[in-house]
């Protein structure tokens, strides 16, 4: 899904990786989970090193570990720094545990790659694999078409912000949280807590309704268009076009909401779907 948080499955196990330096970078951690099936898989990792005087010098290696400390992943204690290798590293570690998965791992790794390959070449790949995982997931088409065309809007804005001087990921939270305070008057995570999201890689736009889903494209979209027509270089103004952006969207909300007499923001969201069928949960309440 999204290239910055994204997950990769193999043999049903969840591995994160993250697109850095123009190639994947894979938590450690879990590939020794997926090849080990440890319960600890830093302390197995630990143990491996103390047994192979290479394998800790490839750690230290320049080009394998991200350094200082890794790359920042979503975890259950929130946001932090995880050890990584790219595929050169993983391949190495591959050389040092004894598992059977080793031979197909390798197989499933140069696939990943090469399937990253081919999307770079023609963006319409990473499109189709996109709205195959929503199929699969049981959203229905009319959402996930949405979905994607939210998805192209914000890589819009986001390319736009990073030419303009944005590089901390902090930043770009807090002016993705000044469109939507402004669209919806909550933060990203308020508007999580408010529908009753618990995890911390849950995707607050995952479980937005059609009309959620279409103000955040018309905020964001706004927000480019006026960061583009003012020229609006650096933090503190794109800051203040970013809650111009969403003014844009809170606007035409609230002419909506006043013209069907309810509020399009809703607490009900896609936490449940199986069987190719939406089953919404409803009647959270508001902290």
């Amino acid at each position: 899904m999204d290239k910055e948080n994204a997950l990769v499955v193999f043999q049903g196990k969840n591995i994160r990786k993250r697109w850095f330096n123009d190639e994947w970078w894979f938590v450690i951690s879990d590939v020794v989970a997926v090849l080990t099936e440890s319960v600890n898989p830093s302390d197995y990792l630990k143990k491996l090193r103390k047994r192979d005087d290479s394998l800790s010098e490839a750690f230290k290696g320049e080009g394998q570990l991200v350094p200082p400390l890794g790359l920042e992943f979503d975890t259950a204690g929130g946001r932090q720094m995880l050890q990584c290798w790219n595929t050169i590293g993983i391949l190495r570690l591959l050389q040092s545990i004894p598992s059977p998965k080793a031979e197909p791992f390798k197989l499933w790794l140069a696939q990943v790659g090469y399937e990253r390959i081919k999307e770079i070449e023609n963006p319409e790949l990473a499109q189709d694999r996109v709205k195959e995982y929503y199929e699969l997931k049981g959203y229905p088409k009319e959402w996930i078409d949405k979905r994607l065309r939210g998805i192209a809007i914000r890589q819009e804005l986001t390319e736009e912000w990073k030419q303009r001087g944005i590089e901390e990921q902090r930043d770009f939270a807090i002016l993705t949280n000044e469109i939507s305070t402004a669209t919806f008057g909550k933060t990203v995570q308020e508007y999580k807590q408010f529908k009753g999201l618990q995890k911390p890689n849950q995707n607050l736009r995952d479980h937005m309704g059609d009309w959620e889903l279409i103000l955040t494209m018309v905020g964001e979209k706004a927000t480019t268009d006026i960061t583009v027509a003012k020229d609006a270089q650096g933090f503190p103004q794109l800051q203040q076009v970013a809650k111009e952006g969403g003014d844009i969207a809170k606007n035409t909300r609230t002419e909506l909401e006043q013209k069907i007499g309810k509020s399009i923001i809703s607490n009900e969201n896609y936490l449940y779907l199986a069987e190719g069928k939406k089953k919404k949960i409803k009647d959270y309440k508001e902290d």
